[in-house]
């Protein structure tokens, strides 16, 4: 992070505030809610633990779902910790199966759902065109975006009526930047799917809506800084990254009661990026 921010981080940038009971007894399942690991004794939180341990703070009963099932569990594990209600799925949404599965142990664990975040996301291939493989095309589709759309077409009958989906982007998919080509493809068709579900989802008050994190220090952001490192010195308004709980609180907002009349909706947290 740039040590002159003009936007010095706040008590809830830092995971420091007090909860106050914004989720208090809803259910919500967190799809991608472990962590990868970069430097493990230096790392900070990424999105998807941010939220899970925000959301449970805020009172809600949170399902971790998780490709690695260690992950999800060592989540659950600090969730726990502090007091909160919790539990671990092991699950691949580019699997029909898994997302099942997945849907079916968290809606028992839970006893119903009233909140899915989706916070999944893959950059594989080289970059440009040029870099561009059928194969690395497939592979981030599958997970980017046929992963969502599974869940979603799963998860939207079960959802309690006045449930909240949050999908989580990236400014990626608003501008282009990451040289990934399947990656901002991904990202950018995830606005045609929120539509889609908020649509059928409004009948029964389901909402939908979608956060896109510009760039945020977590251990997949330093990942593919260390990978490419212009990448860190993006002229950024407010000088810094964003936090991880900067982006949960983003999340927080669309599945509470707060945004309830708000629906199939883009957030971007970028600190003005792809505004200004």
């Amino acid at each position: 992070m740039a040590r002159n921010s003009v936007r010095p981080p706040s008590a809830e940038s830092q995971g420091l505030a007090p909860g106050r009971g914004r989720l208090t007894g809803r259910r919500v399942l967190v799809v991608g809610g472990g962590q990868r690991v970069f430097q493990a004794a230096s790392d900070p939180v990424g999105n998807g633990r941010a939220m899970s341990l925000l959301f449970a703070r805020e009172g809600a009963q949170v399902a971790v779902a998780d490709r690695v099932r260690a992950s999800a569990e060592e989540t659950v594990a600090l969730i726990q910790r502090a007091g909160g209600r919790a539990f671990a799925i092991e699950a691949d949404i580019a699997s029909a199966a898994d997302v099942a599965r997945m849907l079916a142990e968290a809606r028992a664990g839970l006893a119903g759902i009233d909140g899915l975040v989706l916070n999944v996301g893959i950059g594989v291939g080289g970059l440009d065109l040029d870099g561009a493989t059928p194969e690395a095309w497939d592979q981030t589709l599958a997970v980017n975006l046929r992963g969502p759309m599974l869940c979603c077409r799963a998860g939207l009958p079960q959802l309690e009526s006045g449930a909240s989906i949050v999908l989580i982007s990236s400014i990626a998919g608003l501008r282009s930047g990451s040289r990934l080509v399947a990656y901002d493809a991904s990202k950018a068709a995830l606005g045609g799917l929120m539509r889609h579900v908020a649509r059928e989802g409004s009948a029964r008050g389901v909402r939908v809506n979608i956060v896109c994190p510009g760039f945020v220090d977590t251990p997949l952001g330093r990942t593919a800084t260390a990978g490419r490192p212009d990448r860190a010195s993006a002229g950024i308004p407010f000088g810094r990254q964003a936090t991880g709980w900067e982006i949960a609180y983003a999340a927080l907002f669309f599945v509470s009661d707060e945004s309830v009349y708000v629906t199939a909706q883009t957030l971007a947290v970028d600190s003005g990026l792809t505004g200004m």
